[in-house]
């Protein structure tokens, strides 16, 4: 089961996708996507039925630790790693303008 990509396909996802591509790349894609389209077609021939889900092909497994408060550093230490602060803030320039 053939489904031919022509040029104007190529062009046209190409324009979707704002790609400029010239005639003569979607004369050399075309084939490529054939090529590609008729892979995935093959694939869907494979007989799946008795073939479990495969959700996690490495059965690793999360190792987390407990989430604890602990100490931190005071704000005026961490203001002091600041470029630039105000009344206890962190200044930063501004982003939108004056709204």
């Amino acid at each position: 089961m053939t489904n031919k990509i022509d040029t104007d396909m190529v062009k046209h996802v190409a324009h979707l996708v704002r790609l400029g591509i010239s005639e003569e790349e979607a004369q050399k894609f075309s084939p490529q996507f054939t090529s590609i389209i008729d892979y995935f077609n093959m694939l869907n021939e494979v007989d799946t039925e008795n073939v479990p889900p495969a959700s996690d092909i490495t059965n690793n497994t999360n190792v987390l630790r407990e989430d604890t408060a602990k100490p931190s550093m005071s704000r005026e230490e961490f203001l002091k790693n600041a470029p630039n602060s105000e009344r206890g803030y962190i200044k930063v320039p501004t982003v939108l303008g004056d709204e």
